[in-house]
């Protein structure tokens, strides 16, 4: 009994010592976590209470209208921010200039409809031998594909949901192997993807 209250008061010392440094460490992390409002906005005083955006002044925000001339509302943090330029980051139409979209993540130039690479939401709204279909994920204009280009295309997974390509063009039919007819193989160990191809 003697010596557990002699090792008592040190093991109570030594408790104490550590809790504060475990408890240092979890601020230091939290306060690490970054948040960052976007760079070309300046500091912004919350005040829900006027709406009225002014240029080259930061405004509380929920939507584009609350935001004057050559600006737009960054939903994510609730802030009126300049216009972005062609090849800046952006997340929607809105916060690209006049002229540009946003595509794949940056402000890029509008594509006519029905062109190659302008966006779409079936086969009609392309014209020509295109289709509809995704290309990092937003659904564009995609030409069809010719003789002899690989047309093997996933079952599903995230590689078809991201990137897809178009049938053959009219007339051509995807196949496996070359054109010409070949003997009748005894055991395939593995279908082979690439051998599909546009063909007559």
């Amino acid at each position: 009994m003697s010596v557990i209250l002699q090792i008592l008061p040190l093991a109570l010392l030594c408790l104490g010592l550590s809790v504060p440094s475990a408890e240092g460490r979890i601020w230091a992390w939290m306060l690490s976590i970054p948040y960052s409002p976007p760079e070309d906005v300046p500091p912004v005083n919350r005040d829900l209470t006027s709406p009225t955006a002014v240029r080259g002044s930061s405004v509380v925000c929920d939507h584009d209208r609350a935001c004057g001339r050559g600006l737009s509302c960054d939903r994510h943090f609730g802030l009126c921010v300049p216009l972005k330029q062609a090849g800046q980051y952006c997340r929607r139409d809105a916060q690209c200039v006049r002229g540009l979209s946003c595509m794949f993540g940056k402000c890029h130039r509008s594509i006519p409809e029905g062109q190659e690479g302008a966006r779409c939401k079936v086969d009609r709204d392309c014209e020509g031998s295109m289709c509809c279909a995704r290309h990092h994920g937003e659904q564009v204009c995609k030409r069809r594909l010719v003789r002899g280009e690989s047309c093997f295309v996933p079952d599903g997974g995230l590689a078809f949901s991201i990137n897809q390509i178009c049938p053959c063009d009219e007339g051509l039919l995807c196949r496996s192997g070359p054109e010409t007819p070949r003997r009748e193989t005894e055991f395939v160990y593995r279908h082979d993807g690439t051998s599909w191809t546009c063909q007559a």
